[in-house]
């Protein structure tokens, strides 16, 4: 049976869990729109960093809000879905905030994952500090966007 995204209230059940069998959980978040390699290297990467990785997935409201009218292409159930077929990704937890903040909070992961491009601000770098955890910044893999893969679709309309 493939797994489905944890209930908000679930993920901190699963974080312990983790804990109990002596295991660290990493955890990231993002739109995931449109899954290409750069999206592919940053979760492993980002799973290599611990245990088990839980991505909190935004709703498409808060892509909406983030990136205009037209995203996102495909809907949260759909991106859920995706991730959770990936290999690197243990978990995948539903937000509709436009930062992560509160979720990182309920969930309290030993490490935190960004992308480079956002080296200037990650959201719940102090809640994941203060409890003894880490934040990591990952490289991005130069011209993978899910931008730049709709500019190409429109461009060869």
């Amino acid at each position: 049976m493939r797994p489905t995204p944890l209930k908000r209230s679930e993920a901190r059940r699963f974080r312990d869990n983790l804990h109990a069998a002596g295991r660290k959980l990493v955890f990231t978040n993002g739109c995931f729109d449109i899954l290409h390699r750069g999206h592919v290297t940053y979760l492993e990467f980002a799973r290599d960093q611990g245990d088990a990785l839980m991505v909190g997935l935004n709703d498409d409201s808060s892509v909406r809000r983030a990136k205009g009218e037209g995203r996102p292409v495909n809907g949260e159930d759909d991106r859920a879905f995706v991730l959770l077929g990936l290999r690197a990704v243990d978990a995948v937890v539903i937000f509709g905030e436009d930062e992560p903040a509160g979720l990182i909070a309920e969930v309290l992961p030993d490490v935190l994952v960004k992308g480079k491009d956002w080296a200037h601000y990650v959201s719940g770098r102090e809640i994941v500090e203060a409890v003894g955890g880490r934040v990591v910044l990952a490289d991005l893999v130069e011209g993978r966007s899910t931008t730049s893969t709709i500019d190409r679709i429109r461009a060869k309309q």
